[in-house]
């Protein structure tokens, strides 16, 4: 029986299924080796961080700060009481804090729609709306323009800057003579 040298179209035609779906299930898993599993909070800080939502509810912002900051002690790095203590920094009008909480958040999970969307508008509520802009974009290749995330964050960039509080510093008085 005479052998034939095998051509670089048979070799491709052979091996490409075996290829595609060994990728498949490389990539496949690697997703699932990668995935968190929820954030399981100590109750002790569980409690803190339902005492803090009641309290910013009733619209207690200083309450809810005290007590989420006492559930981020107990529960040291917890995404779930950073976002809720930025959200209620950034409602407090303390943009700068609030984007303080939004990366250390990031940094614990960087892939958290929530605390993009939280640091895009607490940017464009502080007037930097480049910034606010790469966050939107990177929201949108992250969960899509449907998203609600993207859909809030794109209305706080149209709405603006928030109004700035003017201190008694940046008012000089004019000085008035009058006669007693």
């Amino acid at each position: 029986m005479m052998r034939t040298k095998t051509s670089a179209k048979d070799l491709l035609m052979r091996y490409t299924p075996v290829a595609v779906a060994l990728s498949l299930l490389a990539a496949t898993s690697s997703s699932v080796l990668l995935s968190q599993p929820p954030e399981q909070l100590d109750p002790r800080a569980g409690m803190l961080l339902s005492e803090g939502r009641a309290a910013a509810a009733a619209g207690n912002l200083d309450g809810a700060i005290d007590a989420y900051e006492s559930a981020l002690t107990v529960e040291p790095g917890s995404v779930t009481v950073l976002l809720a203590l930025a959200d209620a920094t950034r409602r407090q009008g303390m943009q700068g804090k609030a984007l303080h909480y939004y990366r250390v958040a990031l940094v614990n999970d960087p892939r958290n729609v929530a605390a993009l969307a939280g640091e895009g508008v607490a940017l464009a509520e502080k007037g930097a709306t480049e910034k606010a802009n790469r966050n939107l974009a990177r929201l949108q290749t992250l969960c899509g323009k449907d998203c609600a995330e993207a859909q809030g964050l794109a209305a706080a960039i149209a709405k603006g800057p928030a109004p700035r509080m003017v201190g008694a510093d940046a008012v000089t008085p004019k000085p008035s003579v009058s006669e007693n």
